[in-house]
């Protein structure tokens, strides 16, 4: 039988762990719309678009203790559809604290494959202002913007506090991951 020495079995374990923090065991699946494509979670199922505007949709199970999905909508515009502050700012005003007042979004700039991304985070009291549901407490937006020449590419995700952070490694990965044809 051979023998395995520390210094391997601790630079065996250590590799392990490193690809279960960074998800690599978990399994993926390639969403591609209109030239834009990325991985998201095995377990996110893609979902009937409730939009014509819609691109296409998937849906991250709720955790245990919610009663809805965090629901990913991606939305496709010809050349621009104002720029990324303006839609940033669309955002955030679809969620208030709670006692009634505006939220801050947090925005930062992160890298795909072979875009640039402009990452937003939003948090809240949330209202949709095509849902029809009503204000929804504890909510959290995790939104992606994509802009070229020809298209501006906007990824927004909304669900339930606790189910969006749990989606939230897979949101990252997906912007990671995001590629898009032609560059």
């Amino acid at each position: 039988m051979p023998t395995i020495r520390f210094p391997r079995l601790a630079a065996l374990c250590a590799s392990m762990l490193t690809l279960v923090v960074l998800g690599a065991d978990a399994p993926t699946q390639t969403v591609e719309v209109e030239g834009l494509s990325f991985q998201v979670p095995a377990a996110w199922k893609k979902a009937k678009l409730n939009s014509p505007m819609r691109k296409a949709q998937l849906e991250a199970p709720p955790v245990k203790g919610d009663k809805e999905p965090g629901v990913l909508a991606v939305f496709i515009f010809p050349e621009s559809a104002g720029t990324v502050a303006e839609n940033v700012e669309r955002w955030r005003n679809q969620f208030k604290s709670k006692d009634g007042q505006a939220v801050k979004a947090d925005v930062k700039k992160v890298k795909g494959k072979n875009v640039d991304v402009t990452r937003v985070e939003v948090a809240g009291t949330y209202t949709d202002p095509f849902g029809g549901k009503g204000a929804q407490p504890a909510h959290r937006l995790l939104g992606a913007i994509v802009e070229t020449k020809q298209a501006a590419y906007f990824l927004r995700m909304v669900g339930p506090e606790a189910t969006m952070n749990q989606a939230e490694p897979g949101f990252d990965a997906l912007i990671k991951s995001m590629s898009l044809a032609g560059r």
